[in-house]
């Protein structure tokens, strides 16, 4: 009996160091601004997972922040990608709103964010 349970505490340890450890970002998302919209203009995540967002932009600079979700003031601009990792905490609709004035467009420039 003694030897059964050691087989299975070495076996055991075994898987452990032979399947790599689950990567940190559960899936990745791409965003692309532009003056007064995001493509894609709604996207959805799981709470409790964290998605790796890839936010670029086509033309002009904008900024994206939302306290709910825990994605800091993120500047994107064009020729550049800006990498945020985040992971909801809750259920919902979130409506996502550009934060710095771009240009024509920008009162209506929003993602929405739907947790589930």
């Amino acid at each position: 009996m003694k030897r059964t349970f050691q087989l299975l505490a070495v076996l055991g340890a075994l898987a452990f160091l032979t399947f790599p450890a689950k990567s940190y970002a559960d899936s990745d998302v791409s965003l692309a601004a532009s003056m007064g919209s995001f493509a894609p203009n709604a996207i959805e995540l799981h709470a409790g997972e964290t998605t790796t967002l890839h936010l670029t932009s086509t033309e002009g600079v904008h900024w994206l922040k939302s306290d709910d979700l825990g994605i800091p003031m993120t500047t994107i601009r064009p020729g550049s990608i800006a990498t945020v990792l985040v992971t909801p905490k809750r259920a919902g609709t979130y409506v996502l709103h550009c934060q710095m004035f771009c240009g024509p467009g920008h009162e209506s420039m929003t993602i929405t964010v739907t947790v589930v």
